[in-house]
């Protein structure tokens, strides 16, 4: 602790409120503060010189900077070939429909039981709302974020910055570009850094409507040094994008030069107990003058002891990192295509200027001349259908002329640089399946699917940090909310209509605000096959699923706008009701269920009839074979014959008999049963006979 920051003796519940704590201090405390904030950011900025070198040549391979190139020869090829840009193309082509999907992508999650009703209700509230904010409140929201999906693949990782503009009076996201955010390289997360520094570049018109303002103390009139303004928070970085983007560096006496200034969130302990508080400083940087100090914490975020001395202080947070590799050394700064892919485009770009070199040597080669042969002109370079004078014959004009050995373009050059460039779309994820390209003919629908689901599990693990970045920008603004939300709001938002917030849908912690998107991302073609597959199987199981949500899921998957309109709720205000019923076609229904129940009825004791005349039958024949038997044994034997014989032609005759009831019983079950089968049950059950 300096003997500056010693004399700091400030109330902490004074500060938080206080506009510009800078207006408290003295010149010699703002001289040591801005001193300090300066070192601290250019000790930052030389952590992560390395990492510097490497972003530089990741943006011109990206930007494809062609440079001019006199080997072999002045002007030989150099063509750049974009397999940076061309990954990076392809994760942002299906990173953002992903990520932000459909016109709500904000979520909210319950937590606890909801038996009225009115968690579910204030979490429709706050997911209508917010969605309208980001949407369409924020007119930037999307073209920044945008920006930092195609920047994040890059560079290896993309920042956005969540305020609340007191001028326009909503939440502002923007994206900041990592030349522009300085971290110590070795920081190991945002919570945990001691400080960060946001490099902002504001005109002089800037800088005066916030002195006049009350917002900035007076930063110096004199005009920014060109040394400074090279660098743009880092030199190498900012002269590659310069010489990429053909700008040319601003000059000293240029009035529209913008003034540099630093954004940091730092420490410092204010109240003098020996705890450091976080604040945001802002100081000009080439002048060190401080222009605004402001806390950066709440009095609800003080935890005290019982005797009143502070134990924590939550630091509010805004800036949202959106990292896509982690560094294998531990650094802060993540890796990405131009890291993973620089070597290989660089190969690349070797091998097709070779190919271009060799070819042109080919078609262009010359060779040499004997000093015999003699030629009018002296010219010895041919235009087409160009004849020349030789005053040599062709025998000496054979002999006299040697070409320059040259070789065909190699094929192993080719082979090789086919090589290269499948490895490299393969790292960057650009197979021809995911890019539109089919696999073969012959290949089934179901394997293409499985071969296109697992080509982007290349990205799955991408996907889902930047899913955990995206819920964490989100809970910003969620707190933002918290904050600036003084009173019911109406609004009108194109995508839900009319909406309304209470203060109180943001009081609390009891919604846990998240996007919407899918951590592990899904095809739209495999969206609408599951949504396709729920419906079917919805429709055949109606007591088992929800046959409402999977018609919803569907036409959400075909991409139906206005599903609400089309498919209302049907326990929602809008549901359609329940035609009334019509008299007379219950009446008929009754009728038809009492005479299906009668023609039942009957059709049950015939069957019952049958059965008994079956069993007498069955009765008769028992008798008459016992009477075979006595006569067999008691009669003599002409009589006996004659006997046997009638009794068995009258068991003949029973056997026919009840064969043929046993046939009508078969045929008046079957009967029976498809009738059953087919007709509607009875309103009322008949009893059984």
């Amino acid at each position: 602790m300096s003997d500056d920051e010693k004399k700091y003796s400030f109330n902490l519940d004074d500060l938080v409120y206080e506009p510009n704590i800078a207006e408290l201090l003295t010149d010699e405390q703002l001289a040591t503060i801005g001193s300090q904030v300066v070192r601290d950011f250019e000790v930052d900025l030389q952590s992560r010189s390395t990492w510097e070198k490497r972003t530089e040549q990741s943006m011109k391979l990206a930007l494809q900077v062609a440079e001019a190139k006199n080997f072999p020869w002045p002007n030989a090829s150099n063509i750049k070939f974009p397999l940076v840009t061309i990954a990076a193309l392809q994760f942002h082509a299906r990173a953002y429909p992903a990520l932000i999907n459909g016109d709500t992508p904000v979520k909210c999650r319950i937590i606890g039981d909801d038996d009225d009703g009115s968690k579910a209700k204030r979490a429709e509230r706050i997911e209508t709302h917010m969605s309208f904010q980001i949407m369409e409140q924020d007119e930037d929201w999307e073209s920044e974020m945008d920006k930092a999906l195609i920047t994040q693949p890059i560079i290896g990782c993309a920042f956005k910055k969540t305020f609340f503009d007191p001028i326009k009076k909503y939440n502002i996201s923007e994206t900041i570009l990592a030349k522009d955010f300085v971290v110590n390289y070795w920081t190991k997360s945002l919570d945990t850094t001691p400080r960060m520094t946001h490099v902002l570049y504001y005109s002089k018109n800037d800088i005066y409507e916030r002195v006049i303002r009350g917002l900035w103390l007076e930063v110096g009139e004199e005009r920014p040094t060109v040394t400074n303004m090279l660098t743009g928070g880092s030199s190498s970085l900012q002269a590659a994008q310069n010489k990429a983007q053909g700008t040319a560096p601003p000059q000293s006496d240029d009035a529209t030069t913008p003034y540099e200034l630093l954004e940091q969130h730092k420490f410092f302990d204010f109240d003098g107990d020996g705890y450091e508080e976080p604040y945001i400083v802002i100081v000009r940087r080439d002048t060190r003058k401080v222009a605004r100090i402001v806390a950066r914490f709440l009095p609800n975020g003080i935890k005290r002891n019982e005797k009143d001395e502070v134990l924590n202080i939550e630091a509010e947070r805004c800036f949202t990192k959106y990292p896509f590799i982690p560094s294998p050394d531990g650094g802060f700064y993540d890796l990405g295509f131009g890291v993973l892919l620089g070597p290989l485009n660089e190969s690349i770009n070797t091998l097709i200027n070779q190919l271009i070199d060799a070819g042109t040597m080919s078609v262009t080669a010359g060779g040499f001349l004997s000093r015999g042969i003699k030629m009018r002109g002296g010219n010895n370079s041919f235009t087409p259908n160009e004849w020349k004078h030789v005053d040599t014959s062709g025998d000496d004009l054979r002999k006299g002329i040697m070409p320059l050995p040259v070789r065909e373009p190699s094929q192993v050059l080719f082979t090789l640089l086919n090589l290269l460039i499948n490895y490299g779309e393969r790292t960057g994820g650009a197979v021809d399946i995911l890019v539109g390209e089919g696999p073969g003919q012959n290949t089934p629908a179901e394997t293409s699917r499985t071969m296109a689901e697992e080509g982007k599990k290349v990205f799955n693990g991408i996907f889902k940090r930047t899913y955990r970045s995206l819920k964490q920008e989100f809970r910003k603004q969620y707190r933002l909310n918290q904050l600036h939300i003084s009173e019911d709001q109406n609004f009108v938002s194109e995508a839900s209509g009319k909406g309304t917030i209470l203060v109180q849908d943001y009081a609390g912690d009891s919604s846990d605000v998240r996007p919407s998107a899918d951590p592990s991302i899904t095809s739209d073609a495999l969206k609408l096959q599951q949504a396709m597959t729920i419906q079917a199987i919805s429709q055949s199981n109606p007591g088992m699923y929800n046959r409402y949500e999977a018609e919803k899921r569907f036409l959400k998957a075909m991409k139906v706008s206005e599903i609400d309109a089309l498919l209302p709720d049907p326990k929602g205000p809008n549901a359609i009701s329940a035609p009334a019923p019509d008299v007379k076609v219950q009446v008929e229904q009754i009728k038809a269920e009492v005479a299906k129940a009668q023609m039942d009825l009957e059709m049950k004791m015939g069957l019952l009839k049958l059965m008994k005349e079956a069993e007498l039958s069955q009765a008769k024949i028992q008798k008459l074979e016992a009477e075979v038997a006595f006569i067999g044994a008691e009669i003599a034997s002409v009589e006996r014959d004659r006997k046997i014989n009638e009794v068995q032609v009258a068991i003949a005759l029973q056997k026919e008999r009840r064969e043929g009831i046993t046939s009508s019983i078969d045929t008046m079950n079957k009967v029976f049963d498809a009738m059953k089968a087919n007709q509607p049950k009875a309103v009322s059950p008949v009893p059984e006979p």
